[in-house]
């Protein structure tokens, strides 16, 4: 197995470590030059690329991969592998056996806090969702047409080691926003990676909801890391009432509990079923704090 990762960013780095056990090589892209030596102290080879000039050095790898995980987002003109003028994909990636394409649970859109699944409509409201349904629909079809599986994976609320309630709280910048009724849905990062491995190492493609078992109220997860670190949890504070730049507030405009039953029924087990779970973890072994 050569594994290449199109953004090894937060999540992209955690699928990398899932997969290196079982590969011979783990690259990953990067457009920014400051993180080449921590994508490479995270054992993976790090390649410069602003999603548009493939060096040489990356159209090597390119050439070599046999399982392609994209994690870069999609902008106006679409998925950057399929953009005008791009060498077409058999090209660039003659050798791919499987292929992970990271979406997220925004592509529902709102359903009033009802149940939804990977077989409920597309309902995207903001820009960015619906570019990722494009580009899903473009992955799954070049993966149909060419015989190779293509996992796409719905991604929740991201969080995990330096991303987490803790740290909010330890650097001031936690709040309990009540939106009555309003529910986010969640995943631990590692569990991103273990449910990549998973699929790719059983050549498994379709779509999945990758989220924890537990869709909650956001303020009730800052309530929960307050009482493990033993510190007040912050006032509540009314949504109407709140200041928010337009886009955190557009994410209190979905409000939908996402089904992860298809990823179940695969036999992949969750590490952190629950935030309760995953946040007694991560302040029991301090790695709530990162680097």
């Amino acid at each position: 197995m050569h594994v290449l990762i199109l953004g090894a960013g937060y999540s992209g780095t955690a699928i990398a470590k899932a997969l290196a056990p079982a590969a011979q090589s783990v690259a990953g892209t990067t457009r920014s030059p400051e993180r080449l030596a921590e994508l490479a102290q995270a054992g993976i080879r790090p390649l410069l690329f602003d999603g548009a000039t493939i060096s040489a050095e990356l159209a090597e790898a390119m050439r070599q991969a046999t399982h392609l995980v994209q994690s870069i987002a999609p902008g106006q003109d679409g998925d950057p592998m399929f953009r005008t003028g791009v060498t077409p994909l058999p090209e660039l990636l003659p050798n791919l056996r499987w292929i992970g394409y990271l979406s997220t649970v925004g592509v529902y859109g709102d359903h009033k806090g009802a149940w939804v699944t990977e077989d409920t409509p597309y309902k995207p409201v903001s820009e960015r969702s619906i570019q990722r349904v494009g580009a899903e629909n473009a992955w799954l079809t070049y993966g149909t047409q060419r015989g190779i599986p293509v996992a796409v994976l719905r991604l929740a609320g991201i969080y995990g080691p330096g991303r987490n309630a803790f740290r909010n709280l330890a650097e001031g910048t936690a709040r309990r926003l009540v939106k009555p009724n309003q529910v986010f849905n969640r995943i631990r990062v590692e569990d991103i990676g273990s449910a990549a491995a998973f699929l790719a190492d059983r050549g498994m493609g379709g779509v999945f909801n990758v989220t924890d078992d537990e869709p909650a109220p956001p303020q009730d997860v800052v309530a929960e890391a307050a009482r493990l670190m033993g510190v007040e949890p912050p006032p509540e504070i009314p949504f109407e009432s709140a200041e928010l730049s337009p886009m955190a507030r557009s994410f209190y405009g979905e409000n939908k509990r996402v089904s992860n039953a298809r990823l179940r029924g695969t036999g992949f087990q969750f590490a952190f079923p629950n935030y309760r779970v995953s946040l007694a973890q991560l302040w029991q072994t301090g790695i709530w704090r990162g680097k």
